[in-house]
């Protein structure tokens, strides 16, 4: 895959784009150094009326725009009101779709990134789960609706104290489909939390996957 198929996998449902995204390299460059990660956890969130787990169910928000598009670019959102978390906006635009990154393995600026933890390596786990994720790469609120650069290298330089620039690239190696795993969504309440939504994809075995843990009120019988 190269990034024009990458690219064009923007334009398709979440669920499509999802399991292409992992082992992309992805870079967050900020006037404070750069951290890039291989991405290893991702959820699939889809449109309006159509999943009852996605933030763009009940229609489009001031909140909730980048969902709707232009796709390419980020929607972050703050959760529990803690978390800043990074997703990557998809489908054509007007029609809503996102996918939440879970998880990645710190290929540059480990260092940069333990700061933003905390200043405590955890090893594998640094940057295992959404929270951890944003916070490692520095994510903030002012960062939602950016552009996100679709390349086959990696080429992100700081900028200016504001500038921010994301670049997302393929897997610098191809990702066997049998190492792709799927399941339902970590932590989301009733329906769409149940394995009628088993949109959350991960790297078998990888280590920096986080812990599944269910959500709320997920009906019984099609609970995980």
């Amino acid at each position: 895959m190269d990034s024009a198929q990458l690219s064009s996998l923007f334009d398709a449902h979440a669920t499509e784009l999802a399991p292409a995204l992992l082992g992309c390299e992805l870079s967050v460059a900020t006037s404070a150094g750069t951290v890039r990660v291989r991405l290893t956890e991702v959820e699939a969130y889809g449109d309006q009326g159509e999943d009852p787990g996605a933030h763009s169910f009940n229609g489009k928000t001031a909140r909730n725009a980048a969902l709707f598009g232009p796709p390419r670019h980020t929607y972050v959102y703050l959760n529990y009101g803690i978390h800043r978390c990074l997703n990557l906006a998809c489908n054509s635009e007007g029609t809503a779709g996102g996918v939440l990154l879970r998880a990645g393995e710190v290929l540059q600026g480990r260092e940069l990134a333990i700061e933003r933890r905390g200043g405590r390596d955890t090893g594998a786990k640094l940057l295992s789960g959404p929270g951890r994720l944003g916070q490692g790469l520095g994510i903030t609120l002012s960062m939602d609706a950016r552009a996100v650069d679709i390349a086959d290298t990696t080429h992100v330089t700081p900028g200016s104290h504001d500038a921010v620039e994301f670049t997302l690239v393929p897997p610098s190696a191809a990702v066997n489909a049998h190492q792709i795993r799927s399941g339902p969504r970590v932590g989301v309440s009733g329906t769409g939390g149940s394995t009628r939504y088993p949109w959350r994809y991960w790297l078998d075995a990888d280590p920096t996957v986080s812990a599944y843990r269910a959500g709320r009120n997920v009906p019984a019988e099609i609970s995980s």
